[in-house]
């Protein structure tokens, strides 16, 4: 019997990672042209600088670490996250969806809470 729900556990453990596997891999950080570059550190300041990676997500006026992500039937991924906006003291908590692009399946698009399109990253080389 003990032997039966080890099986039933693996089983189950196998098909959650398969599940994950098959949304939205961060393992790989994403961007745009300026984030992609700045992926290492600040080398070039832009005004439009968005960077993704698994625990992060930088644009040029805020940092926001994620600090719960679910991924959904349709394979995006919801991330919680507490966010640091620049020039402002203390933090927020705010609720992104990373989705695949409907133009571009390469690329994602990240949203808020609210619906706010922050823009569309590739895979950084």
């Amino acid at each position: 019997m003990r032997r039966a729900g080890f099986y039933l556990t693996a089983v189950l453990v196998l098909a959650a990672g398969s599940a994950s596997a098959a949304g939205i891999d961060l393992s790989k950080p994403y961007g745009n042209k300026t984030g992609c570059i700045n992926k290492n550190g600040q080398k070039v300041y832009a005004e439009d600088m968005l960077l993704l990676t698994d625990t992060d997500f930088i644009t040029i006026a805020s940092a926001c670490t994620f600090i719960e992500k679910q991924v959904q039937a349709d394979g995006s991924l919801v991330a919680k996250a507490q966010c640091q906006a620049e020039g402002e003291e203390g933090q927020s908590t705010i609720r992104f969806t990373i989705k695949r692009s409907a133009k571009n399946a390469k690329k994602l698009v990240i949203a808020d809470e609210d619906d706010t399109v922050y823009g569309e990253v590739s895979r950084c080389r």
